[in-house]
């Protein structure tokens, strides 16, 4: 069988992303509140920040991340430009600022479990039938998920993921896709779930929740946004020819 290219990858990955949006809503969850919690300035601080890997995942804006550690937003920077990669269709989920939108998620009642039935027994297994098994919140599931992934990394290749390069980082979140990496404090293919979703939610949601920017999301799939009317054209089988506006009435 012929290797498949980078770039094939790159254009399958966002031809999947596009095939299942129509299962993501287009404003984030866990949207009824920000800033609930905050995290310590000092843990921040203290994190040590590998010049390469900050320079490769840098965020297009000037964001300081107000939950996750440097450490830990290089990897949420790294992590979700290999899951929506910018290619020749436009800007990708970094671009879109899918980070900033999953670090204030982090900063809501989702995040928290506070909506959440979180009294046990848990049983996994069972995970099909009842729901969520695991006594792990978002914040929880994302903090322990890339300490282990990190760990992994370093494991696999002498390095954390944000230093590893782009074939390095696919292959391991494809191994954490399939369940196939083992972690030890949350399941690989547990955390990469939420990753791949809140990534999804980052680059489609409102740019008011901090994802979406420029709305290139909405522009990639011609969705108008929050225009008042735009139903006399949903049936009509033609291209809406208006650009996208935001809640705040940015404009596509």
């Amino acid at each position: 069988m012929a290797k498949k290219t980078n770039l094939h990858i790159r254009s399958t990955r966002r031809d999947f992303i596009l095939k299942t949006m129509t299962l993501i809503p287009t404003v984030a969850i866990g949207s009824t509140g920000i800033g609930t919690l905050t995290h310590s300035t000092d843990t921040q601080a203290s994190a040590k920040i590998p010049d390469s890997a900050s320079q490769r995942a840098n965020s297009p804006t000037a964001y300081t991340p107000t939950y996750f550690t440097n450490e830990e937003f290089l990897f949420i920077n790294a992590a979700v430009s290999r899951l929506i990669p910018n290619d020749e269709r436009g800007p990708g989920a970094l671009e879109a600022g899918a980070p900033e939108f999953i670090d204030r998620q982090m900063n809501t009642p989702y995040a928290t479990g506070a909506q959440w039935y979180m009294q046990g027994p848990f049983y996994p297994d069972a995970e099909h039938d009842f729901g969520y098994q695991y006594p792990l919140t978002p914040q929880q599931i994302y903090r322990l998920g890339i300490h282990d992934t990190n760990q992994y990394a370093k494991q696999q290749h002498g390095k954390i993921f944000a230093e590893l390069s782009a074939d390095q980082q696919d292959e391991l979140l494809t191994q954490m896709e399939n369940g196939k990496a083992e972690f030890p404090q949350v399941p690989a293919k547990l955390f990469f779930a939420y990753l791949l979703q809140n990534t999804r939610e980052g680059f489609f949601s409102d740019p008011i929740h901090g994802g979406n920017q420029g709305l290139v999301g909405w522009k990639l799939i011609n969705f108008p946004g929050a225009r008042a009317d735009f139903m006399d054209w949903v049936e009509r089988g033609e291209r809406y020819p208006f650009p996208p506006v935001s809640i705040r009435g940015e404009r596509g």
